[in-house]
């Protein structure tokens, strides 16, 4: 889950491997207790999110982005990604994020909001905005 997470910000395999390896680093190195498997999993993905952020917004990455390399699915397979997993990909942080938790994660928006910080109601317009973005982008009417 947070290799998958942190590979649909970065989109290169070693980045994301290097990102979650990093999450788990934080993790060992600042043990925490959790409520349960539920808030530990929250924990994992937010800060993954915000772990690939602060990585998308360095220098260094913004000096040696690479566009070579093609992503591949989380299950290993090479092949390309479907038309809307890739559109999903393209979209913006704020709308990947609540479309990621909701729908890939399962989360519910009050969960989501809580996690983010955000309130609900706009969890749902992101949500909304998103499902605007990708139809058109995928050509739906």
């Amino acid at each position: 889950m947070v290799y998958r997470l942190c590979y649909s910000y970065l989109g290169s395999a070693a980045d994301a491997e290097d990102a979650a390896q990093g999450v788990f680093m934080k993790l060992l190195d600042h043990p925490r207790g959790f409520e349960d498997e539920g808030h530990e999993k929250a924990w994992l993905i937010v800060c993954a999110a915000n772990l690939c952020k602060d990585e998308l917004k360095s220098a260094r990455r913004k000096r040696t982005e690479s566009f070579g390399e093609r992503m591949e699915m989380v299950t290993g397979e090479a092949d390309h990604l479907d038309e809307t997993v890739d559109a999903v990909l393209r979209l913006p942080a704020k709308y990947k994020d609540c479309v990621y938790m909701y729908y890939y994660e399962g989360y519910k928006t009050a969960e989501i909001a809580r996690m983010l910080g955000i309130p609900a109601s706009t969890v749902r317009n992101r949500l909304r905005d998103a499902r605007g973005l990708l139809k058109a982008a995928l050509g739906g009417a």
